[in-house]
């Protein structure tokens, strides 16, 4: 099963870099930084309360274990919503050593221009991963409930092939780290929701009751099927079994650490020929 492979401290999307060896793309695990208890130690978030300084090292240190430039880099102020950015190689550097110039209100970037590292923040939520060989398209999504419902994933789809004219059979995409169907219990509102994205009551994986009257969700399945139902093709589509929660010594997970933690980075980049 094609997924995501660990190197060195970090977790990389294998298949895509063999493809394409100027692609640089994967997520970031917690060891191998500089951050004090509770963010210990490769805490890559500004807006969790770590002192700046120890952020901003964590980043340099990881840049130079990916080989991609911090002044390449660009993040995004998420809001768990469902809006993309198209992101040039002006935006250089917009959130990659504060969080103040970071994109306003983003949840999904993407970009054609070389040289530039897309980056998203995540404690549970869903990575989504983007590629198109063909128009040298790469992109992310963050996609918690809230985003997963709202399609974000589909979104970004649909945007490349109505306005960067991609074609459906040629988009690849990731499904990376998260909290699995075993930790993550939500309520009947939360699934009401799911269902309406859906379009149906029930899909084998997504959901199932518990002892308690409340559901456990596989954000990470829901996801895949709105891929499928978006068109991307079945082999296309990667997806982590990794979950965020029952391996916290590797990562980050809100809900395990009663939202007092860090946060994992997803990346993708495409350098420019040298």
């Amino acid at each position: 099963m094609k997924t995501f492979k660990q190197t060195g401290k970090h977790l990389v999307i294998e298949e895509w870099q063999k493809e394409n060896s100027f692609i640089t793309a994967g997520f970031t695990m917690r060891d191998g930084g500089y951050s004090p208890m509770p963010f210990n130690s490769l805490n890559m978030g500004f807006h969790v309360n770590d002192e700046p300084r120890f952020v901003q090292d964590n980043r340099k240190t990881f840049a130079d274990e990916i080989n991609f430039p911090i002044q390449y880099w660009v993040g995004s102020k998420q809001v768990h919503g469902t809006h993309i950015v198209k992101v040039t190689g002006e935006d250089r550097g917009r959130g990659s050593m504060d969080f103040e110039t970071a994109i306003s209100d983003a949840d999904g970037l993407y970009t054609k221009d070389e040289d530039v590292l897309l980056t998203s923040l995540y404690a549970d939520c869903v990575p989504l991963y983007f590629y198109s060989p063909k128009n040298n398209l790469i992109g992310l999504a963050h996609a918690g409930w809230r985003g997963t419902v709202g399609k974000i994933g589909p979104k970004m789809i649909e945007l490349w092939c109505e306005k960067e004219n991609a074609d459906i059979q040629d988009i690849k995409t990731a499904i990376g780290p998260a909290i699995g169907e075993c930790c993550y219990e939500v309520d009947e509102k939360v699934i009401r929701e799911v269902k309406e994205a859906l379009k149906q009551d029930e899909e084998p994986g997504v959901f199932t009751t518990n002892n308690i009257g409340r559901f456990q969700l596989n954000l990470q399945r829901l996801n895949e099927i709105l891929f499928l139902q978006a068109g991307v093709l079945p082999e296309n589509i990667m997806v982590s079994q990794q979950c965020t929660s029952c391996e916290n010594s590797m990562f980050f997970s809100h809900r395990k650490d009663n939202g007092k933690t860090g946060r994992m980075m997803s990346f993708i980049g495409r350098k420019g020929v040298k």
